[in-house]
């Protein structure tokens, strides 16, 4: 049985010059870790505000543990929780402070539901007198997270929330909602980081308000359709020109101390030497290329184009 589900959901602005979710239809599963990947303006926080309640859709209908989002606000308002992208906390308040403020809200105690938030609670009980606002990143990550927890939700709504946060904080969050999950908690995390989108059971990839995709990590990798190489010279930007400029180049695009690029034609292998035979005729010192499997990033590029 699916706990969250969304038939062609529309949300527009600017009396309705911009799209922000354009028919936007998938299912989630009872204890499911889902994650919407996506750049900056793709409608990500749109749709969890709408699944949250906070904002009306313009069309489409969806539903949260079986209860509509607009007609069931109130119910769907105490089972869910929430994390959002701005940390969003009283910044006056201590750690312990917002914490019983949160329960008190949803008529609850710490001591309640502390074992649901206890491995993540103590790491940040040492500094329970210390007021949210002076909490490093990290440390109002965890807090916003036992907050959202505190009255044991059956759905949690995570809006971006490793973004500005360091390596090893990113890291440990992941670890958090791995166990978390183990709890029967259905999860729906958004990023702009593709490499967290591995981490997730299925993805939907969106684009423009619109989904580009919806499959496990592995499914979305397991479909791209070219073989993929690296190659890298001596003139990095040169390559990049020269390859853009080749006729038998079908797509290139740079990816950290590589650039990757795909080869039309059905025999990869002979263009591939072919295009290393022009680009060293045009200059290019330092060649080096090598076949690699594509990620989830360079699949979200390929749909995109």
């Amino acid at each position: 049985m699916a706990d969250v589900e969304l038939h062609n959901l529309v949300k527009t602005y600017g009396k309705g010059q911009i799209k922000a979710v354009n028919e936007v239809s998938f299912s989630v599963g009872k204890g499911e870790l889902f994650g919407l990947i996506g750049p900056d303006g793709a409608g990500k926080t749109s749709i969890f505000r709408i699944l949250t309640t906070l904002l009306l859709p313009d069309a489409g209908r969806a539903s949260v543990n079986g209860f509509d989002v607009v007609k069931d606000y109130r119910e769907i308002r105490r089972r869910v929780g929430y994390m959002p992208g701005k940390f969003s906390l009283y910044q006056d308040l201590t750690v312990e402070e917002n914490l019983n403020f949160f329960a008190t809200i949803f008529d609850t105690s710490i001591a309640e539901n502390y074992d649901l938030i206890r491995e993540i609670y103590v790491q940040i009980e040492p500094f329970k007198t210390r007021r949210a606002g002076k909490l490093s990143g990290g440390m109002k990550q965890k807090l916003a997270l036992c907050c959202a927890l505190i009255h044991r939700p059956s759905v949690l709504f995570l809006d971006e929330p490793t973004t500005g946060v360091d390596t090893v904080s990113r890291k440990e969050f992941w670890e958090m909602l791995g166990r978390l999950k183990q709890q029967g908690i259905t999860i729906l995390v958004s990023t702009p980081y593709m490499d967290e989108a591995t981490l997730c059971e299925r993805i939907a990839l969106l684009q423009g308000g619109s989904i580009l995709s919806i499959d496990t990590p592995q499914g979305i990798i397991a479909q791209y359709p070219s073989r993929l190489f690296a190659i890298r010279a001596s003139a990095m930007s040169k390559l990049l020109h020269d390859l853009r400029n080749n006729s038998l180049v079908e797509s290139t695009y740079a990816f950290g101390e590589y650039h990757h690029v795909t080869f039309k034609g059905d025999n990869a292998e002979t263009a591939k030497e072919t295009v290393l035979s022009q680009l060293q005729q045009a200059g290019n010192e330092g060649l080096e290329i090598k076949p690699v499997t594509p990620t989830v990033e360079d699949c979200f590029i390929k749909l995109m184009n």
